[in-house]
């Protein structure tokens, strides 16, 4: 009798073990892919959440993009994400018997679902039973609270936004309230007061000519401070602005502000006449150029200025622009610019009171360009 040959047993036994190797190899690369997929749908969430001109609807649908792709067949995933009463769902998802939902939930109440299925039975099953990997039950509940914290974000910024506009409606009204009682009482007062020194000037006959000079020289810086108390008073509330309207008072601001500084101001408006627009619009408006005017003069180091308003389907665009020194873009230290970001943030937030935006384009040495935009059309 032959003896068996250890050699082809030893090969069929390095096969099996090639075999399951290979398997193992597969699977380890399998669930290497799965989980790239769940860590790279959290990040594109995490990106998503920083994205603050992000409107709802357009979360709701990445999200649920996202939450297909990332499954184990996301040929055959649907997906529906709830938030805030903002729905979004992709195409064919309906609540079939392989279905997974989470609640999202903010400050501790419900606030929207996430739930994805497949449209029909995948080609495998885990150990467990399931359709779904142990893991992808994790994510969804990670993505559910992500959503969350997302909610809970948006909400506090939303609430410093309605403080801030408050803060800003309350500011405006302190302002034309100083502003009358400068113009009605301070001025007047004072108005009295210098016709009363000239009165005395008048009918000092018997009056040493040095005590007349002492009345004429107080009659005069009287003179002054009336001035002053008007000019701060029209800076606190731009008289004619309701009579005369938004145009009318910019370019009578732009010409004192050249006439003041020295620094020539090109205004220019195209397509207001006959476009409605109530005082909080008006005195928001002109906030704007006059705080961009203002850091003009503190720290620009400008030659010229251009003022433009235009109103353009469907938004009233402003742009005003200088060829000053510029400054980075980004916040730097220092005094100068901490006081020129404060007057950016208060542009910034008037834009955004009346549902627009603001953008600062600049550069050291490059001068500096801001631009506002507000949706905005209501014609008479």
């Amino acid at each position: 009798m032959h003896e068996p040959n250890d050699d082809s047993s030893g090969l069929r036994e390095e096969a099996g073990h090639s075999s399951a190797s290979s398997s193992t190899m597969s699977a380890v690369e399998r669930d290497l892919r799965e989980r790239v997929k769940e860590l790279g749908c959290l990040y594109a969430i995490s990106r998503l959440a920083q994205q603050k001109d992000l409107s709802l609807d357009e979360l709701v649908r990445d999200v649920a993009a996202l939450l297909c792709e990332s499954w184990q067949f996301p040929e055959l995933a649907a997906a529906r994400v709830e938030l805030e009463g903002r729905s979004c769902a992709t195409q064919g998802f309906k609540r079939t018997r392989w279905l997974q939902t989470r609640l999202v939930r903010a400050h501790g109440k419900p606030a929207g679902r996430v739930e994805i299925c497949y449209l029909r039975q995948p080609p495998r099953r885990e150990p467990t039973g399931s359709v779904f990997l142990q893991e992808e039950t994790h994510l969804l509940q990670a993505v559910a609270e992500n959503l969350g914290r997302i909610v809970e974000a948006r909400r506090a910024e939303e609430h410093l936004q309605t403080l801030s506009r408050e803060l800003l409606r309350a500011q405006e009204m302190e302002r034309q309230r100083i502003a009358r009682e400068l113009h009605d009482d301070v001025a007047q007062s004072l108005s009295m007061l210098k016709i009363g020194l000239e009165s005395l000037e008048c009918n000092g006959d018997g009056v040493e000519s040095e005590h007349r000079q002492q009345v004429q020289e107080l009659s005069t810086h009287v003179a002054g401070i009336i001035d002053s108390v008007r000019s701060l008073s029209y800076a606190l509330l731009p008289p004619g602005l309701v009579q005369l309207g938004l145009v009318s008072t910019l370019f009578r601001f732009c010409e004192e502000f050249s006439s003041r500084t020295g620094i020539p101001v090109d205004f220019r408006a195209e397509g207001m006449d006959g476009l409605k627009v109530d005082f909080d619009f008006q005195i928001n408006i002109y906030r704007i150029v006059q705080e961009a005017l203002a850091n003009v003069r503190r720290h620009a180091q400008a030659s010229r200025v251009g003022v433009k308003l235009i109103a353009s389907y469907p938004s009233v665009l402003l742009r005003v622009e200088d060829d000053g020194q510029g400054f980075p873009p980004e916040p730097i230290h220092g005094e100068g610019l901490r006081e020129r970001h404060m007057g950016l943030w208060s542009m910034g937030e008037r834009a955004r009171l009346l549902g627009g935006v603001l953008r600062i384009r600049t550069a050291p040495g490059k001068g500096t360009r801001i631009l506002v935009d507000i949706p905005h059309w209501r014609q008479g």
